[in-house]
Parts: C-alpha cells; structure tokens; sequence
C-alpha cells in the first residue's frame, strides 16, 4: 500500500482535547482515531439512516455518542457533553456542493440537588440534562431554533432510582416516552441513553482478524453497553431534492437520494481555571469527530492518518484525494489473498478475492482490476465510460477496487451498467441487468447513502435479512419471483446497508463480504474457480463467502418497533462489573 507522510495536528485541535474525561481510559469500540478517543462526549460512534418501517412518509436518522458506556457508571453518570456542536448533516443535491440541511443539537447540564452524591433522590435529578435544536435549510449558513428545552432522560440507574418513591416514582419507559419530542417544524426527536446497536466480536476482530475465533467462543464485546442516541425522524418532503416530484418516478428515482453524516465540534481554546471553576472555551469552531459508512475510520484508514481523516468533511474528502488509495487496495484484501498474507488469518480463509475473474481480471491490491478496459468499446456506455462519470470510476493503473469499494464509500452506485444484478446479463458483467441498487450522490466523500424511494422491507418479512443488499442480490439472481426478468423490481431488503443502514443490518460482515469481491460477484465477475462461459456460477468460493459468519450476528437486545427503535439501554443493577 501506498506510504503516507504523517500529518501532525494543529496546535488548536490539539487545545480542545487539553481536558478529558478520566473515565474514557477503557477498551472499547468506536474510539476510532487517537485524539478522539481521550474526549468520549464528542466521539461519534455509529450512525443509521432508514425509512422509518411503521412510518414509510419518514426517514430516521440516529447518530449515537460516547463509546462504551457502563450501565453501572456511577457516581458520574454519562450525558451528552456541554460546549459542544453535535450536527447530523444531509446531502440531496449532486449538483451543490456541501450539506442542504443540518440540524445541531446543544446540551445544556445543571444539578437539581448537589447536596448529594446521588445522580436522583426524592424526585430531583443531578447531571439533568436539556437541549435546543437548531435546524438549518441553506447548508449552516443560518438556523432556526426548532426545539428548546428539549427532555434527555436520566441514565438507567436502577428501580429505587427509578421507580420508587425515594426516586423519580415513574418508569423508564415513561421516561422515554415523555422524552420524544415535536419539532416545530414536525420532525420527531429524541435524544438519551440506548442500548448500543452495535455487535462485533472486539476481541477477536481486533486480535489480528481472527473472527470468527479459531480457538474459543465468540463474544459481541458491546452486549451490556450503552451509548447516547439521537434520534430523528424527518418527513421524506422535508429531505428530497428541491424541485424533485412528490411521488418518485420508481423505486430507484435518483432524485430521492440524501448523503447523511454526523460529526461533533469543539471550539478552539479550552482554558482551564485555577478557582475551580467551568473551563472557559472561545473560538472557532473545530470538527474533533465524525461518521458516515460504519468502520471506516477504524478499519480502513491506518492509524497515521486517523486523526487527519476525522478533521476533514466528507467534502474535503473526495477532493483532497490522498486517502483513495486505502480503498483502491484495502489492508484487509491482503488478509483475503494466498499469494500475500491469507494464510497468515485462518479466520478469514473463505474470504478470498477474485485474482482471476472469468480468467481475465485481477482485483489484488496493485493489480488493475477493469483499468484494461478503459477507453475501449466495451465500456462505452456504462458507468465506467469517461464520457459519463468522467475518470472517478477508473482513474488509472494499481487501484484495482476503484469500480466497487470506493464507490460504496464515496459515491454510491448508479443504476447503470454494471452496477446491475448479473441477472440478465448472458455472461457479460458490462452488459445491463437487473437494477438492485442506485443511491448515486458523487459530490462528498464518506456519508451513508439512501435511496428513500426503495419501499421498506417489513421486519416481519420471512425474507428480511440483516445481509441488506447483499441478501437482495443473493434473490435476484436466484429466487425465482426477481430472477425472471430484468425489470426494477422490489427485492427485499434493497432498502439495507449500504443503502442507507438499518439498525438490524450486520454491517461487519457485509464489510468483510464485500472486501472479499461479493459485490463484484454480483455483477458477474464472479470467482476464479468460475470458467467463463460455465453453466453455474454458483461455485465453492462464492459459496465460501456468503456463508461464512463473524460469530457474533445480532445485537443483545431486540429494537423497538417504533420511534426511536433503539432498545432501553442496560439498567446499571441488571449488569456486573
């Protein structure tokens, strides 16, 4: 892979990171980047955008914060942090660069009894936490306050905390009830505690790849976490392209297409005051933290460039260009290939990348991938032609997952070949499809990328599946009710990760799959122990790699049906230590 030099901070970034929380120094998940992780209340963690399953006229948005949270966090419980920007951030308009809308949340802490070390006695809460929702719709220039003194309840301390009378004399369910508010404008918020919807075996993913474990049982490090949710759920009217119909043209109307990230800010200075007295911050304002696509800053950047990439808007990211390189040829690609490190990782051994695609291409890291074909006849037409995308699909020689991981992280896919299903295609992977996906959005970088026009896939469905698009693919090319023709045709969980990302979706492992050449399997460049022209695709190494699992699939807790489907988070008497 390609060497980078090594970007130091800005002594202002390096400022608002001068105070940290001492309860931030444990192992967990989401502490993406060095700097980031010493200031837990701005750390971004996850982020999902849906349309809402039992309110399809909307889209929920949730960006959750501060990794890793103890149920039993006492005496200092966590809340959302003070002096802080927390702004969930919407593209819907390719032809404009930068957001069209955004909505910042500000929090606001008092103590209701200091006299006690208990966060809540006898109906007074400590740490009580309050905010104002501010919503911009000309990309931040100006914003308008929609919500103000908006309810964030209490941690989940336990039923005499709770639901005695020494307490708060309610339930915590009612709590969070009382906690979702109406905006002004008519999105539904909320924001507080959650069980963290995250599952991943951290102990083994992290110990050099090795998930599923060879050697003992796997475990979701997250089970028993919890994070800070907030919860939006905004009207599909609200988030379209200006000008775009009221009703999509079809289920794939590129019009209905919206780039969703999150990100934190702090201001510049942060002076720390001898009388003990609140640090006084001043300044401009500084993005410490962000998200889009989950994992990207973990597993994709390297550690040099971490703290580079969480500064940067996903703006200033498809343009500066230098961290391209990480997904043209993925660290991880290198653990999936036999000529380089795959025996080295005997987790990951049904993971194996096309090296001889229809005995013609090579998608290692360095090799060409379709670069050969660029320029000629064969791509005329299709997303790759320079006529149509211009060189952001091949840029050149070496990058050989220009065609399916950058896009997936930067763009999205378009509805043209070849990004359709192979259904159809009579062996040619440039030929057209089955159309599966199109949440093509080609003017930021890393976002989460929904079609809202793709109908829900009701959670009740027998074909729902936590695989999202992988799953969708998987039925249009072999169940029969999709693979007969290739129309636009509703699949089942078209509407999952990475279109857009539900909170089911097992985003891991579709990361890995697709890592390991499943979405070019899904075009037609399917595997070397395929011979072009053969009358099954279906061979051992597609199969390897659709069956193979992480060992941990599906979170601890069942999600809420309705908003903001994020489960109660853990109570701190119901976990040990």
């Amino acid at each position: 892979m390609t060497t980078f030099t090594k970007r130091s901070m800005s002594s202002a970034a390096l400022l608002v990171l001068l105070w940290v929380c001492g309860t931030a120094l444990f192992a967990s998940s989401h502490r993406e980047a060095p700097l980031i992780a010493n200031d837990p209340l701005a750390d971004n963690t996850d982020l999902y955008a849906f349309r809402s399953p039992d309110d399809p006229n909307t889209v929920t948005i949730i960006a959750n914060y501060i990794p890793g949270e103890f149920a039993f966090g006492g005496p200092n419980y966590y809340t959302f942090g003070e002096n802080i920007r927390y702004e969930i951030h919407i593209d819907n308009d390719a032809g404009t660069p930068g957001d069209e809308i955004v909505y910042r949340f500000t929090f606001t802490r008092v103590n209701q009894d200091p006299s006690t070390f208990f966060n809540i006695r006898l109906g007074m809460e400590n740490l009580k936490t309050t905010y104002t929702l501010e919503r911009s719709l000309d990309g931040g220039t100006t914003f308008t306050a929609i919500v103000t003194n908006g309810k964030v309840p209490p941690p989940n301390i336990g039923p005499r905390s709770i639901e005695s009378g020494a307490g708060l004399n309610t339930t915590y369910e009612a709590l969070i009830t009382a906690s979702i508010m109406t905006a002004s404008s008519g999105e539904k918020v909320y924001c507080g505690p959650a069980d963290d919807p995250f599952f991943v075996d951290l102990g083994g993913v992290f110990d050099l790849g090795d998930m599923p474990r060879q050697d003992g049982q796997s475990r979701d490090g997250l089970a028993f976490f919890n994070v800070h949710s907030i919860a939006i759920q905004v009207p599909i009217a609200t988030l379209r392209k200006a000008g775009a119909p009221g009703t999509p043209a079809n289920i794939l109307d590129g019009n209905y297409t919206i780039g969703v990230w999150a990100s934190a800010s702090r201001q510049a200075t942060r002076t720390l005051q001898p009388n003990g007295a609140a640090p006084n911050d001043a300044g401009a304002w500084i993005q410490v933290s962000r998200i889009g696509m989950p994992l990207t800053n973990e597993v994709v950047i390297p550690i040099g460039d971490k703290d580079y990439w969480n500064r940067l808007t996903p703006y200033d990211e498809i343009s500066e260009g230098t961290l391209d390189e990480y997904f043209y040829n993925p660290e991880l690609a290198l653990y999936m290939d036999d000529d380089l490190f795959g025996g080295a990782v005997p987790a990951f051994a049904p993971l194996r990348i096309q090296r001889n695609a229809l005995q013609g291409f090579d998608f290692g890291n360095g090799k060409d991938g379709l670069f050969g074909l660029k320029g000629s006849p064969a791509v005329a037409g299709t997303a790759l032609d320079d006529a149509i995308f211009g060189t952001l699909l091949l840029p050149g020689a070496g990058k050989p997952r220009s065609v399916d991981l950058w896009p997936i992280f930067h763009t999205g896919v378009p509805n043209l070949p070849p990004y359709q299903l192979a259904t159809g295609k009579n062996g040619n992977p440039l030929a057209a499809g089955k159309p599966f996906i199109n949440n093509f959005l080609p003017n930021g970088g890393d976002m989460l990328r929904l079609n809202m026009a793709v109908p829900v896939t009701s959670r009740t469905d027998p074909k729902f599946s936590p695989l999202g698009i992988v799953q969708a693919a998987v039925l249009g090319l072999t169940d029969p009710a999709y693979n007969g023709n290739t129309n636009i045709q509703f699949i089942p969980n078209m509407d999952g990760f990475p279109n857009g990302r539900r909170l089911e979706d097992d985003v891991t492992l579709i990361e890995l799959q697709a890592v390991a050449g499943v979405a070019l399997a899904a075009i037609g460049l399917w595997y070397d122990d395929y011979t072009a022209g053969g009358a099954n695709p279906v061979t051992q190494d597609l199969v390897d790699v659709l069956s193979y699992r992480t060992g941990v699939n599906n979170n601890d807790k069942h999600f809420k049906t309705s908003f903001p489907y994020v489960a109660t988070p853990w109570r701190g008497t119901e976990v040990g230590q």
